[in-house]
């Protein structure tokens, strides 16, 4: 019963906290990553994951922190970005990573889209001195690619260990 709420609860409710966070501060706590790892270890003790396996899901984290570092070098993403990927890469694992990753990108994209374009649009009054839409809103401002990360950490959940364990 422990693990099946702490599988259902911990990584959604924590991908849903990091993408309004990214919205409306435009930053991703350590916190959040670090609560990450925590609830990781949790959930892996719980379901009994072989030791095999969480090496195998902490090498695809590692990896994927070396790679958002070198995207946050690059300019691409911020580093609380580059952080909640690893984190998130954690929970997917190998097995899902490649399948994140477009989703990801693909999500990632269409929102960058619809924020640019609606960046290019007058701001209606009743939205105007809100800092968290002002900023937003601003045209050389930056995406909340937060927002990305999450959805589609949400979106390839559900075909992850973490289901299969509960089911």
């Amino acid at each position: 019963m422990l693990a099946e709420l702490v599988i259902l609860i911990v990584f959604p409710a924590l991908m849903a906290i990091a993408a309004s966070m990214d919205v409306l501060t435009m930053t991703i706590s350590n916190k959040l990553s670090l609560a990450l790892i925590a609830g990781f270890a949790v959930a892996a003790l719980l379901v009994g994951l072989p030791l095999g396996d969480i090496g195998m899901h902490l090498l695809a984290g590692l990896v994927m922190l070396i790679l958002g570092f070198t995207l946050f070098c690059c300019r691409f993403v911020g580093g609380g970005d580059a952080k909640f990927f690893a984190a998130t890469a954690l929970w997917i694992g190998w097995e899902n990573l490649l399948t994140y990753m477009i989703v990801l990108s693909m999500i990632g994209g269409l929102w960058t889209v619809i924020i640019l374009v609606w960046r290019n649009q007058p701001l209606p009054l009743f939205l105007m001195n809100h800092g968290w839409i002002d900023r937003l809103h601003q045209p050389k401002g930056d995406i909340p690619y937060g927002v990305a990360l999450a959805a589609g950490g949400l979106i390839v959940y559900p075909s992850t260990i973490w289901f299969a364990a509960v089911v």
